[in-house]
């Protein structure tokens, strides 16, 4: 059975899925069938869970109370980012599923990933890039928190471009996978204001625990679906999957050179922008979706992060190799530090 077959197998339904009651308009179940066993499926899903948990927590041990209020204080980077993150990112998934001409799920699944607010992955590569770490995570936890509102609403008004999504979109599921997101979030802020000292500790235990799940799904995965897996790698989604966090990279850069930002914030917001939550996007399809309905595109957020992480790492490379080859400014004699010995000076460094 070819890739095209598979295609027509598993998503030959009608997308009018009642997401209540588990049925189609006409009372019958959705074509599409399950390929997890009941107890694969909810060992999925529950890894899934555990993964987001593990991450938000870690993600909460990094923030540090008295840099928040801060930024808050002054919240000129931090609104320009929000803009950028739920203004870029929800309007470039919309507009790559139209010209793409994406099926029903497929822009749903596109849609949720580009309303997901920031992910932790942006902090390490604007510490990469030299940029400002402060703001970056200031960023990441008001978009989390932000998009308690604006993830439903954003994704409200997107699908009324869709025929058929109107009346899709599981909001009580997303919400409680945003809930899910803000409560670990908040526990690692308490464990890093009040017990600091086991936070760098968690961060790495749970990184390891995160790096351990997504193998085993992964494995899982590639087990039960087979080659159905490579109806998730269609030159569409593919072509999402990289223009995406690129589009986001350079519009969230562009956009702060605009409002006159300096070096440091312009490389984390772009970062920012660019990061999505993938986490909490791979939570959002596998538990509140139907597996009858999402099938493996749940597995979207993989290829996602993919493109995200090599984009990123291409542009950290790029930059590393600016910052070491380009002309000196500085004059050494201005720079040179001395020290008086015996009446006599000496140089003792040279910057």
């Amino acid at each position: 059975m070819n890739v095209t077959e598979d295609y027509q197998r598993y998503f030959s339904y009608s997308f009018n899925y009642s997401f209540d009651n588990g049925t189609s308009g006409n009372g019958t179940t959705g074509g599409f069938q399950s390929p997890f066993p009941p107890v694969m499926d909810k060992a999925i899903n529950g890894i899934t869970i555990i993964i987001l948990f593990i991450t938000m927590i870690s993600l909460g041990c990094t923030m540090e109370i008295n840099k928040i209020k801060q930024h808050i204080v002054r919240p000129s980077g931090v609104g320009i980012a929000v803009v950028a993150q739920f203004g870029i990112m929800p309007l470039t998934a919309f507009c790559l599923a139209k010209i793409l001409q994406l099926g029903s799920i497929e822009a749903i699944t596109v849609l949720i990933c580009g309303c997901c607010p920031g992910g932790n992955l942006s902090n390490i590569f604007a510490l990469a890039l030299q940029g400002d770490m402060n703001l970056s995570i200031v960023m990441t936890t008001c978009s989390t928190v932000l998009a308690l509102g604006a993830m439903p609403l954003l994704l409200y008004l997107y699908c009324q471009g869709f025929s058929g999504l109107e009346n899709a979109v599981p909001y009580t599921g997303i919400f409680i996978a945003l809930i899910m997101t803000l409560v670990p979030c908040a526990v690692g802020i308490a464990i890093n204001h009040w017990v600091p000292r086991y936070s760098q500790i968690i961060t790495k235990a749970g990184l390891s625990i995160l790096l351990i799940a997504t193998v085993a799904i992964g494995v899982m995965c590639g087990i039960t679906l087979g080659s159905t897996v490579w109806i998730v790698l269609s030159p569409q989604i593919l072509a999402v999957g990289f223009l995406m966090p690129f589009i986001g990279y350079l519009l969230g850069y562009t956009m702060s050179m605009i409002f006159k930002q300096n070096g440091p914030c312009r490389r984390t917001i772009a970062m920012e922008t660019g990061c999505q939550n993938i986490q909490l996007c791979s939570a959002i399809l596998k538990v509140a979706f139907p597996p009858e309905v999402i099938g493996p595109l749940f597995l979207f957020p993989l290829i996602y992060i993919v493109f995200q992480g090599a984009e990123a790492l291409l542009l950290i490379f790029f930059f590393r190799m600016y910052q070491r080859f380009k002309p000196s400014t500085e004059d050494p004699i201005k720079t040179a530090e001395y020290v008086a010995v015996d009446n006599t000076v000496e140089v003792v460094k040279v910057s």
